[in-house]
């Protein structure tokens, strides 16, 4: 007899949200016109790129052990300091950010450099939904089921040269559209993250450009955004204008400001506090209000990544 033992961080079959559940969600989006809307009538409608896409098969591999986070607070409580460091605010200085038409420059150690439009990258890499724990350095915490593709996809696609050990993403800097950057001048703008090649490369590494079986809202991160659900969110860097590989480490944009802060892997620690609270605990927000959780190594996913590190990275 095949018998499954559960990893860490799944819950049981009959605790889980049924199966049923996510399948009449997203033919209600279908019915809704979240799907098939397609052309530029899709494009002004949802202020994205690819609607027709959505909504993406979910993948089953990827569980988590509770409910999803309510879609109102996933698009209304949100961390984009290039408009405001107002959370619940963000979703209301967004609407003069231009997202379409949108082009992705990929450089540095790849033998296929260019600058590619995000339309053609969503169509050439198949989308799927996964539902994802969001694990943010102020502990705080969400469910949310994300649309995207694996970043080792588009890494295959640009063949890294053997030198590149790095990967290097920037956020678009815009200042008449985002507010947050003349205010808050202080900051080593652009916004950019980056990941070690093996990291991107590792199967829980998503560019994502859609949540809730429908394109990303601006507030999002739209039209393209990283998730690394091992990480905290701060690594999850949006908007994202241009990709680059390289042989060197180069910082990260809050390891620069606050390196005593903010680490430059953010990997989810739980016995590693800030230096102004603890990360023993999350507040997670659920549709039953917001509960206190216990935070878990690598939020839970150490069985996909834990080889990847020593235990000492930062």
């Amino acid at each position: 007899m095949l018998v499954k033992i559960p990893r860490g961080w799944e819950i049981p079959e009959r605790e889980a949200t049924p199966e049923s559940t996510f399948w009449n969600r997203r033919q209600i989006l279908k019915a809704a016109g979240f799907a098939g809307l397609g052309g530029a009538l899709g494009s002004r409608l949802q202020g994205a790129i690819g609607t027709d896409l959505y909504p993406a098969k979910l993948n089953t591999k990827y569980k988590i052990d509770r409910l999803l986070t309510p879609y109102s607070q996933v698009t209304g409580y949100n961390n984009f300091y290039e408009f405001t460091t107002d959370k619940e605010r963000v979703k209301d200085l967004v609407g003069k950010f231009k997202i379409d038409p949108w082009k992705v420059t990929i450089k540095g150690l790849v033998n296929k450099p260019g600058k590619f439009d995000l339309d053609d990258l969503v169509r050439r890499f198949p989308l799927e939904e996964r539902l994802y724990r969001l694990r943010c350095v102020e502990a705080w915490s969400m469910a949310v089921p994300w649309t995207g593709f694996p970043i080792s996809a588009l890494i295959k696609e640009v063949e890294p040269k053997p030198e590149a050990r790095y990967m290097i993403m920037i956020t678009a800097q815009r200042l008449a559209e985002m507010p947050g950057i003349l205010s808050q001048d202080f900051y080593p703008w652009p916004y950019q993250e980056v990941l070690r090649i093996d990291e991107a490369m590792n199967e829980l590494a998503m560019f994502v450009t859609g949540v809730f079986g429908k394109p990303l809202p601006k507030q999002n991160g739209a039209p393209i955004r990283l998730i690394t659900p091992w990480k905290y969110g701060l690594k999850s860097i949006k908007s994202i204008v241009q990709i680059r590989f390289v042989k060197k480490r180069p910082n990260t944009f809050w390891h620069a400001a606050m390196k005593d802060e903010y680490g430059w892997y953010s990997n989810v620690n739980p016995a590693r506090p800030h230096v102004r609270w603890s990360q023993a605990q999350e507040k997670f927000f659920s549709p039953k209000g917001v509960q206190m959780v216990r935070t878990l190594p690598y939020n839970g996913y150490e069985e996909f990544v834990g080889s990847l590190y020593t235990g000492e990275e930062f």
